[in-house]
This record gives structure tokens, C-alpha cells and sequence, in this order.
């Protein structure tokens, strides 16, 4: 076979074609139930979960009430990426998303690979989304004085990483009462959890029974996912409203100052977190053939979805950061902290009922993308033809809803919260990447059939390189140090956590002797805590750095540098040598600028994620291209059609 077979293209007038040969072939037309404004519901059921009732509040507390920038941002970068997700919609309305307009643009392997990235985005998503609700639904039973067991409420990984970490604290001289509130409940499900030889059985139970639920009525139909959908949005849109509404009684304007308590960097820092509060718009995209007017209604739907969501969180902000100082709202609840500390305790349980089914609505979206991408997949032969069976009754891909469920709970029984959010974020980062390379691939093409909406053209031959020669002088007049410091890799020094996790019993000996040598003041009644001793010092970036450098243990311990550094590097200089070639690109031919400026900044944000990402991402990658060579390839419907 060909090595120009692996990138064979589909063609819009084919895939067309196609849906009007599927109940020929055996796979039956689903459902065309949904409007702009379903479509729109279901946007905002998919955005307003987890950012506005949990991520907001880290993000607050790095950048201060100037975090409605870090929100703009975003928001745009989005936007960026609405508009190639919206033409490509326009253009290819059929189930399938990134997929089928990767299809159409690149040819068939980068299909399968943005196809697979999407099957992780979503199956990752909706584990995320699970954990998330559980860890409310148990906050609300627990606010109710229903205590359930912390080993069936946690998941493995979080339990036995936080035992190992509060038995390292714990040995350096941290109590147990004073360690936070995580590593508590860890500890706590670790130790009284049930034991088959030296397995503990740790799992997260709360979040496989929503999975079957949201699964059950998914595979049910449209419609009732549709009324369900609606009927949540509304509950927590009069819930979000209400918080505002209350709260804007309690804002001190006072608070708001300073306004960038930690200048850009501190606003930037949340970048991904916040990301990860707008995922979801793209999963409209997949309903494509349940739309009783694509073309019209899509592009549409993601917009005002985009545009309302970004509107509430900027207001919630503004709200949060009011009530209360900005470094008070680190706490997984923000919204319902702030109203437990001024003693409004009924709207704190109010917030927390409406965050119970804000999550449940996430979810609910999520699970509707994955089962649609797989029977569009499956529809090409690039998957085996069960996948696409469309059930006769309920007219959903019923097959592939019950794989979902399985492939979704299972896995949140076990995995790390913080883990599957960056996973989810890349793969969605990568399909935004890729989309919007679609557009700019496809802008300048003459036998494409266009759609109802245009992404509006402008010129990026000079707006580029100007934004590219503006980001450089600040970056060596403005932000010197830190550049330096990342072209040569300048060695950095690790913080007192770090530190003092990584040390035995005769290292910790060793640090205690020597803090209190050198005038370390002990911050607790109980015993010593080498956490607390050393933290003293990181308020001041110099002393931190000389008390660290006179610590009697090895420099590996101290410092990270060489290769261990930079290859926490290597993403942003993915992004930075990207960059330029995307440069000379757009010099040369004339790109768009709104497509570009979405592949620029959804591939910064993919360059912010850490390295481990990068490389978990890659394996599954290839894991997916090994499935593709093995099975998809041969059996290819394009394969078949050239034999």
C-alpha cells in the first residue's frame, strides 16, 4: 500500500453522500430534534460545571480580582476556535467533529489520530467530571451528617500517593492534625481500607453510580438527554444568578485592591485550570445530525454559549474577589466558602446542591460526544461496524453509549483527579489545534463546497510577525531574568514540600539541626515540623535560596537542573519553534487571522501543560497508530473503494 494512502481525503460531496446511503448500509438516520437554543443549552450545560463552582477559586487566588483577564483570554482563545469548529460545522454537518473536518482537510491518518485524541478528550473529560461530582455529592451527604467511608469515596491513586506524602511529613515531625485537609482524607482511606493481601481497595464509588445514570438516559435518547439538559441549565443558571444577586450586597470594594496582587504571571498561572472550565463547546459539534438545521444553528449555538459563560464567570469573579481577599479562595468550594465565612449558611448549601447538578449536566454532554465520534469513525470502517448500529427505538448509537459507559467508569474508580484534567485539556488543545489548521489549509481551496458561515477573512501577513516581534522585546526589556533563565536553564531551586517529602529519617535529622542552627522558628505547639521551618524562608526568594543552599543534604535533593529541567522546557519550545515557522507561513500566504490566532493560542496553553502530559499523551498516541496500522487501515472504507 501507498505511502500517499495514509493520507487519502474524503470529500465534503462524499460525506454528504454518505448520510443519505447510512440507512441503505444498515446504520439508521438518528433524530433531528435540536434547535439553536438546545444547542446553546447544551454549551452552557457544558461549560459552567467545574470552572465556575471549583477552578475559579485557585485561579482568584494566584491572580487576584485581575483574573477576569485570565477569563477574557481564554474566552477568546475559545472564541478563536469556535469560529473553525462553526465553518468546518457549516461546511461537514455530520456527527463526527474534529474527526470528520480533519477528514476532509489532512487526510485519513490525521483523522485517526485527532478521532483517537477526541476518544480520550471525552472519555478523560467525563472521568474528570465524575470525580468532581462525587467529591461534591459526598461534601453534600457529609453537610447533611451522612459520613460515608473516605476508601469509597476516594480514588486509588489519590489515596496512595497522599499516604506516602503525609508518611513523609509525618516522619520529618508534621502532626497528623496539622497536615491539610487532602492528605487527611487520604491517609485516612489508605489505613481503613479494606485489604486483600497488600492491595488496598480503594475506589470512588459515588462517581461510578452517576456514570451508569448519565449513561442509562444518554442511551435512552435526544430527546430526554435534551429536556434533562435544559431543565439543569436552568436550575443552575438561577442558582449562579441568585449567588450574584446575594452576593453583590457583601462586595467591599476594598478587596479589589491590589488588582494584580502578582502581576501577569500570577494571572497567567491558572491558564490551563481556567481552560479546562470552557472545555466542552466543541462537544456541540457532535450532535451535527441531531440538528434539525446544522448550518444555521451550530455556529450559533457555540457562540452564545461561549459568550453567556464567559459573562457569568467574569461576574462571579468580580463577586468572589469582593467578598472576600483573593488569597483567602484556594479551597475547592469557593462559592459556598464565601458564603459559610460571612455566615450565610443557607446559601452556602443552596450553592452546594446547585454545584451537584451542574456536574451532573457536564457530564451529561460529555457522554453524549464520545459514543458519536466512535459511530462516525466506525462509519469510514476505521473502527468494527458495531460501533455505528444506531438503536431502532431511541435512535442513538447504541452500541457505542454502553462502550462509553464502561471505558468512562471503570477508570474513575482508580485515577487521579489532577491527572485526567490535564489529560483531557491537551487532547481537546490538540483537536483546537489541528481544526483551526484546518481552516487556514482549506481557506484558499476552490472545490470546496462552503456553508451557510464564513470565518470573517483578515489579513495576518504583518499582524503576526508584528505580535511575534512585540512578544520578544517584552519578554528581554521586560521580563529579563525570568527569559534568561529559561534560554540558558538556569538551575532552580526546589520548594520546601519538595524538599522535605524526598528526605529519609537521617537527612531529616540533619535538616532539623541545621534550621534550628541557623534561627528557624517552629510555627506549631506540636513536635518539630521541617515543612513548616523551611517554608519561613520562601516569602523572600534570596534567603530562601542561601538557607537551601547551606542544607546539609545532596544538591540532587536542592536543585533541579541539567536534563531533569529542561525537559520541563521541551513544551515551549515545541510552541516557540512552531511559532516561528507559523511566522513565515503567514507571510507567505496571506492565512487568516482569527483561525491562526486559535492555533497560536490553544498551542501556548498546550506548551503550559507539564511534559509528563506531553509524553502520556504521546502514548496513547501510539497506541492508537498501532490500532491503525493493524486494523483501520485495511479495513478503510476509502481502502476498500480503491481495491
Amino acid at each position: 500500500m501507498a505511502f500517499s494512502s495514509l493520507f487519502r481525503k474524503k470529500t465534503v460531496q462524499d460525506i454528504l453522500k454518505q448520510i443519505e446511503k447510512n440507512e441503505a448500509d444498515g446504520h439508521e438516520a438518528l433524530g433531528r430534534h435540536l434547535t439553536a437554543r438546545d444547542l446553546t443549552a447544551f454549551g452552557i450545560a457544558a461549560i459552567v460545571g467545574a470552572g465556575i463552582f471549583s477552578t475559579i477559586g485557585k485561579a482568584s487566588s494566584d491572580g487576584g480580582p485581575a483574573v477576569i483577564f485570565l477569563f477574557l483570554f481564554t474566552a477568546l482563545a475559545c472564541s478563536f476556535a469556535a469560529f473553525a469548529y462553526a465553518e468546518f460545522a457549516s461546511m461537514v454537518p455530520v456527527s463526527g467533529s474534529a474527526y470528520t473536518y480533519s477528514y476532509v482537510a489532512f487526510g485519513e491518518l490525521i483523522a485517526w489520530i485527532i478521532g483517537w485524541a477526541l476518544i480520550m478528550e471525552y472519555a478523560i473529560g467525563n472521568i474528570t467530571v465524575a470525580i468532581s461530582w462525587s467529591d461534591y455529592f459526598t461534601g453534600l451527604l457529609e453537610s447533611g451528617g451522612i459520613h460515608l467511608p473516605q476508601w469509597i469515596q476516594m480514588d486509588y491513586l489519590t489515596a496512595s500517593n497522599g499516604y506516602k506524602d503525609a508518611t513523609a511529613l509525618m516522619q520529618s515531625g508534621k502532626s497528623y492534625e496539622n497536615l491539610g485537609e487532602g492528605l487527611k482524607a487520604s491517609y485516612t482511606a489508605w489505613t481503613t481500607s479494606p485489604t486483600i493481601g497488600s492491595f488496598h481497595f480503594v475506589a470512588d464509588l459515588p462517581a461510578l453510580f452517576i456514570i451508569i445514570l448519565i449513561t442509562a438516559l444518554v442511551y435512552r435518547g435526544m430527546k430526554e438527554s435534551r429536556n434533562a439538559s435544559n431543565m439543569m441549565v436552568v436550575v443552575k443558571l438561577c442558582i449562579i444568578l441568585l449567588v450574584i444577586s446575594v452576593g453583590v450586597f457583601y462586595v467591599d470594594t476594598d478587596n479589589w485592591t491590589p488588582f494584580a496582587p502578582n502581576g501577569v504571571s500570577g494571572v497567567l498561572k491558572g491558564v490551563s485550570a481556567v481552560f479546562f472550565a470552557y472545555i466542552g463547546f466543541d462537544a456541540i459539534s457532535t450532535t451535527a445530525e441531531e440538528c434539525k438545521d446544522p448550518q444555521r444553528d451550530l455556529p450559533r449555538g457555540m457562540m452564545w454559549a461561549i459568550i453567556i459563560c464567559t459573562i457569568l464567570y467574569i461576574v462571579v469573579a468580580l463577586v468572589l474577589t469582593g467578598m472576600v481577599n483573593y488569597s483567602e479562595l484556594n479551597v475547592g468550594d469557593p462559592l459556598a466558602f464565601v458564603f459559610h465565612k460571612l455566615d450565610l449558611k443557607w446559601m452556602s448549601g443552596i450553592v452546594a446542591v446547585s454545584a451537584v447538578i451542574a456536574m451532573a449536566s457536564v457530564l451529561l454532554v460529555f457522554q453524549m460526544g464520545q459514543p458519536r465520534i466512535w459511530m462516525s469513525m466506525s462509519r469510514d470502517g476505521l473502527l468494527p461496524k458495531r460501533f455505528s448500529r444506531v438503536h431502532p427505538k431511541y435512535k442513538t448509537p447504541s452500541y457505542a453509549t454502553i462502550v462509553t459507559g464502561f471505558v468512562v467508569s471503570v477508570p474513575a474508580l482508580f485515577l487521579n483527579l489532577t491527572m485526567v484534567t490535564d489529560l483531557c485539556s491537551i487532547g481537546t488543545l490538540f483537536a483546537f489545534v489541528l481544526v483551526c489548521a484546518g481552516v487556514l489549509v482549506l481557506q484558499n481551496r476552490t472545490d470546496i463546497p462552503r456553508g451557510k458561515f464564513k470565518t470573517p477573512y483578515v489579513n495576518s501577513k504583518y499582524v503576526i510577525p508584528f505580535m511575534l516581534a512585540a512578544g520578544l522585546y517584552y519578554a528581554f526589556n521586560y521580563n529579563n531574568k525570568a527569559t534568561m533563565d529559561f534560554l540558558t536553564n538556569e538551575t532552580q531551586v526546589n520548594n520546601a514540600t519538595t524538599i522535605i517529602t524526598s528526605l529519609n529519617k537521617e537527612e531529616s535529622t540533619k535538616v532539623y539541626d541545621y534550621l534550628v542552627s541557623v534561627g528557624a522558628q517552629k510555627t506549631t505547639d506540636a513536635t518539630l515540623d521541617l515543612e513548616n521551618l523551611l517554608s519561613q524562608y520562601q516569602k523572600e526568594d534570596a534567603k530562601y535560596a542561601a538557607v537551601v543552599a547551606g542544607l546539609p543534604i545532596d544538591n540532587s535533593l536542592k536543585y533541579e537542573s541539567g536534563l531533569s529541567l529542561f525537559k520541563h522546557k521541551i513544551p515551549m519550545w515545541i510552541f516557540l519553534i512552531v511559532l516561528v515557522g507559523l511566522t513565515f507561513w503567514s507571510f507567505a500566504e496571506n492565512l487568516s487571522l482569527i483561525p491562526l490566532l486559535g492555533l497560536v493560542s490553544c498551542l501556548y496553553m498546550m506548551a503550559e501543560l507539564s511534559v509528563w502530559n506531553w509524553i502520556y499523551f504521546t502514548a496513547w498516541l501510539l497506541i492508537g497508530l498501532m490500532i491503525y496500522f493493524g486494523f483501520s487501515r485495511k479495513n478503510s472504507k476509502l481502502n476498500l473503494k480503491e481495491a
